[in-house]
Parts: structure tokens; C-alpha cells; sequence
């Protein structure tokens, strides 16, 4: 048999980085799978359920180009390190506020959990740093391989933990994200020092984003916005059906499943049907969900729209990658490397 050439092999760094968005994915399955339960039980009134993983999202956003230019400035590595202690607040303060009864800290926790998942995100595209353009599709698709993981462990660990030890429900599924941390800090602190990414370049006044990019920004709003509103009130809506908890966390694991599976297949589909059908096709399966959680009154049924939500939020978002042109190429995994024999 004659060994595959050292080239063609994913490099140990690719494997470091596939784990740290495997954590990062599984505190974002943890938060969304208890997040409106514990902020209903938590706000002064029920229309700010929801308010605590707002907050998560709107701090990711708000700290995501930041956290770029921190890598720019001190490299990956150390801002990956760095990005790991707003996840040991998010457990500090989550346990707390559940502890206390606090609203404001579970607000403070759910903030800086979308802090850590802004720099976290920026796993997907270290994976490829330095990489030959053969290898990239392999290492992307490894790391995406991270949200399968996660769909897996977040809703297993949240379940073990929920009422674990006499504890206050949940209080250990936020302590559990202080362990996540050190986990998250001790891959980044084994990863090796590797170049920082480019300072961008500034130009005066700056020349327009073309059409195409802002046609993408404004499908990628539209399909995060469809999937929000649906699965955030989904454990909500659920848990007010009585629902037991196991049914609402396993509703949860098939949205994630589903949202992260196609993702071995969507570069197929785009040849296949073409982008316009797969982002029209992404829409109608988001619809399809919302109208399929409109009409339930039936468990089992809110996981058949979890589920339909995570496929539609997968191919329409893919889609829209593709049309900003950061498809993950067009090599299909191996492409370009001999086989082994």
C-alpha cells in the first residue's frame, strides 16, 4: 500500500480546531435548549422570557468584528484564549442567577455567552489557515462535523445536569460551561502560534459592497431571523403543551442534526438544482416549519418542525454563503489527492 502524500493529510491542527467549535456548538445547544424556560421562570413578567437569549445574539453580533480585529492584533491563538474567559462569566453568572433567582444575571450570562461564540466562530475559519486549496473543503467540512457532536452532547449533558445533586433546576448546565471553558482554553492553548490574519486594508471613502453581498446579508437576516423566532419560543411552547423535558431536548437535538447534516451534501445540490432553487427551497422548508409549529398541538410534532427549521436553515444559509462567493469551494473532499492502493 503506498502512503498518501503528507499534503493530502489534514494537519493535527485541523483536529484542535474541529473540538473547540464542537464546545462551542454544544454551549450554544445548551443555551437555546433552556434559555426562554429559565428566563420564564426568572423575569417579572412573562413578555421578557425571551429576553436573555435576544441578549446573546445581539452581543455576538456587536462583538464579532472586534473579535476579528483582536485576531488581527494578537493572533488566534491568544484571542481564542481570551475568548474562552467570557464563557467562564457566562457560567459564573448563570449559576447565579438561577441560584438567586436573578433575571439581571442571566441576562449578564446569556450576554457574554454570545461574546464567546463570536470570537468561537472564528474556528471555521482558522481550520483553513495556511492549508493548501485541496485540503480547505476536507477541513471545513471536519469542523462543521463540530455541530453534529454538539447535537448530540449539548441536549445529553443539559439533561444529566438538569436536576443533578439537589441543585436548583439548570444551575449546573450553566456550571457546566465553566468547565467548557477550560476545556475551550486548553485547546486554543495547545494550538500552534499561527500567522495573523491580514490587518484590513482601508481605503478613502471605501468603494461600495456590491449587490450580490448585500443580497446575501439580507437572506442570511431573513433565515437567522425565521429560525430564532421558531426555536427559541419552541422549548416554550412545548413545556406549556407539558411536554417533559426529555421530549423538548430531544425536539432540540433534531433541529441541530438536521441543520448540520446537509451541510456533507448541500455542495451537491447546488449543482444539481442551482443556488436560486436551493435558497427558494431553504425559505419553503423554513415556512413549511412555521406554519407545521402554527398548527401543532402535539408533541411530537413541534420536533418534526424543529427538525424541518434546521434543514431549511441549512440549505438556505449555505446558499447564501455561495452567493457571497465564501462557498467552501468547489474540490470535492479528497479532490486532487491520489488514492491509496
Amino acid at each position: 500500500m503506498t502512503p498518501m502524500p503528507e499534503p493530502c493529510r489534514l494537519p493535527g491542527k485541523t483536529w484542535l480546531y474541529f473540538t473547540a467549535q464542537s464546545i462551542n456548538l454544544t454551549t450554544a445547544v445548551m443555551s437555546v435548549t433552556m434559555a426562554a424556560m429559565v428566563g420564564a421562570a426568572l423575569a417579572p413578567t412573562p413578555a421578557l422570557a425571551t429576553v436573555p437569549y435576544g441578549f446573546q445574539f445581539l452581543l455576538l453580533m456587536l462583538a464579532t468584528y472586534p473579535a476579528a480585529r483582536l485576531m488581527a492584533r494578537l493572533g488566534r491563538k491568544r484571542a481564542f484564549m481570551l475568548g474562552s474567559l467570557a464563557l467562564v462569566v457566562a457560567g459564573l453568572s448563570g449559576y447565579q442567577a438561577v441560584r438567586l433567582g436573578s433575571f439581571a444575571l442571566l441576562v449578564l450570562s446569556h450576554s457574554a455567552l454570545g461574546v464567546y461564540v463570536a470570537f468561537a466562530n472564528f474556528n471555521r475559519f482558522a481550520a483553513t489557515d495556511g492549508l493548501p486549496a485541496v485540503l480547505k473543503p476536507r477541513a471545513l467540512s471536519l469542523v462543521v462535523a463540530g455541530g453534529v457532536v454538539a447535537a448530540f452532547v449539548g441536549p445529553a449533558l443539559t439533561g444529566l445536569l438538569k436536576d443533578a445533586g439537589g441543585y436548583p433546576a439548570f444551575a449546573l448546565c450553566y456550571a457546566s460551561f465553566i468547565a467548557l471553558a477550560v476545556l475551550a482554553f486548553a485547546v486554543a492553548w495547545v494550538q500552534p502560534q499561527a500567522p495573523r490574519p491580514a490587518q484590513p486594508v482601508r481605503r478613502n471613502g471605501g468603494s461600495p459592497l456590491p449587490v450580490q453581498a448585500k443580497l446575501a446579508m439580507a437572506i442570511a437576516a431573513l433565515g437567522y431571523g425565521i429560525m430564532n423566532l421558531l426555536m427559541i419560543q419552541a422549548s416554550l411552547h412545548m413545556n406549556h403543551m407539558h411536554t417533559g423535558f426529555d421530549d423538548i431536548r430531544s425536539a432540540i437535538q433534531w433541529h441541530v442534526i438536521a441543520m448540520f447534516a446537509p451541510s456533507f451534501f448541500t455542495a451537491a445540490l447546488i449543482r444539481r438544482i442551482g443556488l436560486k432553487a436551493l435558497l427558494c427551497l431553504g425559505l419553503v422548508l423554513l415556512a413549511g416549519s412555521s406554519a407545521m409549529n402554527l398548527a401543532v398541538q402535539r408533541a411530537p410534532r413541534p420536533g418534526l418542525g424543529a427538525g424541518g427549521a434546521g434543514v431549511g436553515l441549512e440549505l438556505h444559509l449555505r446558499g447564501r454563503r455561495r452567493a457571497a462567493g465564501a462557498g467552501p469551494g468547489q474540490h470535492a473532499p479528497g479532490h486532487g489527492c491520489p488514492r491509496q492502493e
